[in-house]
């Protein structure tokens, strides 16, 4: 266990050894067979029927977002709360959060692989970085934290993010993003908002579509300068065909990859956990998805792979025994199996007092 920590602390590029990965993962086969992920999958169907019903304010609460402006919030959150509940073990989101924390759409683990990969869902490849809520308006760009916490403020060429293009006050945008710290690079993740239009509400094939297109209509967005000190990179994305996902991971990107996400065509943008985004790191693809991978450093299992993975079967069978005998509560379960990408994307230093605690928490989210 010491050595599993001390590797996922220091870093999680992948070694340079070259092993297969044909074969599938003995112990996760095994939780596989034994622990069913039903769950995962009856979640999905649960939340892609319940989004269509589903109507949150998403025209205010955007608007909130760029005027930090939260008046009448707490009586639209007591109205919300006076709404049936008897779905919401699947984390549906019967209201949307209150200030900046938990903002984002966070992806679980891809345990329960779904029969219709191929054709509903879609692929992004993430570099390593921090997970960022963008939000442009009145003049001024705030990345935070998923806590909520603002930890930068600067001019940006996104709509309402400089005072030259936000005259008005009436164009905001708000993005998800991943922040590279290295290439001084924003990579634009997801969109929920853009020049004043929210698009929560909008299915994942056309919040990328629109996003990838509102950005090529913003010259000098990708380039550094002194109106927009951070470039804003939209990352591509990809199907999720075996043809696809080979051709990915053989592929050169502009930064060190982290893992893939894997999103619902149908879903909406939700704040919070939710089954209908996946998440896996590249050497995982192979016995997860039970295919045949290139061989390369980046699909090569690093050498705590073997003991990763069993840390998160063991994790999920405690939580699922504990379910089953009562001892978590519906909230906890509902929980189970949710993922944050900057968690494990930001590891404490090698030899840092609290890497090892924070550590074993990371694989706990």
């Amino acid at each position: 266990m010491e050595e599993l920590n001390q590797a996922l602390a220091s870093s999680f590029a992948v070694s340079q050894d070259l092993n297969s990965t044909a074969a599938p993962h003995p112990r996760l086969a095994q939780y596989k067979s034994k622990y069913s992920s039903l769950e995962q999958a009856e979640r999905r169907r649960r939340l892609l029927e319940l989004q269509k019903s589903k109507r949150l304010d998403y025209v205010n609460h955007a608007r909130r977002l760029a005027e930090d402006d939260w008046t009448g919030a707490e009586r639209e959150e007591a109205e919300g709360e006076d709404a049936g509940s008897e779905d919401m073990d699947v984390d549906v989101g019967k209201k949307l959060p209150k200030r900046y924390a938990n903002q984002l759409m966070l992806s679980e683990w891809l345990i329960d692989v779904p029969p219709d990969l191929e054709q509903e869902w879609i692929l992004v490849m993430c570099p390593m970085g921090k997970r960022a809520l963008i939000v442009a308006s009145r003049g001024s760009t705030a990345a935070y934290t998923k806590s909520g916490f603002c930890v930068n403020r600067f001019p940006s060429l996104l709509p309402g993010g400089n005072r030259r293009n936000s005259a008005t006050g009436k164009d905001y945008t708000i993005l998800d993003c991943i922040y590279s710290e290295v290439n001084q690079t924003y990579y634009i993740l997801d969109v929920m908002c853009w020049r004043g239009h929210p698009v929560y509400d909008c299915q994942t094939d056309f919040r990328f579509y629109w996003l990838h297109s509102k950005i090529q209509e913003e010259e000098g967005l990708a380039e550094k300068s002194r109106i927009n000190p951070f470039k804003f990179v939209g990352l591509q994305s990809f199907p999720c065909t075996p043809e696809s996902l080979c051709k990915v991971l053989a592929m050169d990107f502009p930064f060190e990859i982290d893992g893939l996400l894997f999103y619902h065509k149908q879903t909406h943008y939700s704040p919070g956990s939710t089954p209908l985004v996946g998440w896996l790191r590249p050497y995982m693809v192979s016995d997860i998805l039970g295919m045949t991978v290139p061989a390369n450093p980046l699909t090569t299992k690093p050498d705590y792979a073997g003991h990763q993975l069993q840390q998160i079967i063991e994790h999920k069978k405690s939580k699922k025994l504990a379910g089953e005998e009562g001892c978590l509560s519906s909230k906890e379960v509902a929980e189970n199996g949710c993922y944050e990408l900057e968690h494990l994307s930001t590891p404490c230093p090698a030899g840092s007092p609290n890497s090892q605690a924070e550590t074993a928490s990371q694989m706990e989210s």
